[in-house]
């Protein structure tokens, strides 16, 4: 049964840092790209960041380039945010995405609140 589980979401005020975690299991973690995506109300879902398998490349969209920092572990099956200088622009429901070809998968999210 594939499972992609998010936690660390939670409220931050501005100008403050969290950090993500999607824990995966039921396939072979080391072989998919692995993605966060975030939701926003009425907004569509957007990628955040995106790291490969293999070497591990990373790229980011452009308002996270500098802030945020998408990692992986293999020996855990998991991948990590780091999220730093959060605004309350950065709101939102964040999804964990697995992808190897057509295949893909996805976390329920975590819910990521940035207010005073």
């Amino acid at each position: 049964q594939v499972q992609l589980v998010e936690s660390g979401g939670g409220l931050v005020q501005p100008g403050g840092s969290l950090r993500l975690s999607c824990a995966a299991s039921g396939f072979t973690f080391s072989s998919y790209a692995m993605s966060w995506y975030r939701q926003a109300p009425g907004k569509e879902r957007e990628l955040v960041a995106r790291i490969s398998n293999g070497r591990g490349s990373t790229n980011y969209a452009d308002s996270m380039k500098g802030r945020f920092t998408i990692s992986r572990d293999n020996s855990k099956n998991t991948v990590y945010l780091q999220m730093n200088s959060l605004n309350a622009e950065d709101t939102a429901v964040y999804y964990c995405n697995a992808k190897w070809f057509r295949i893909e998968y996805w976390g329920q999210g975590t819910q990521v609140t940035v207010s005073s």
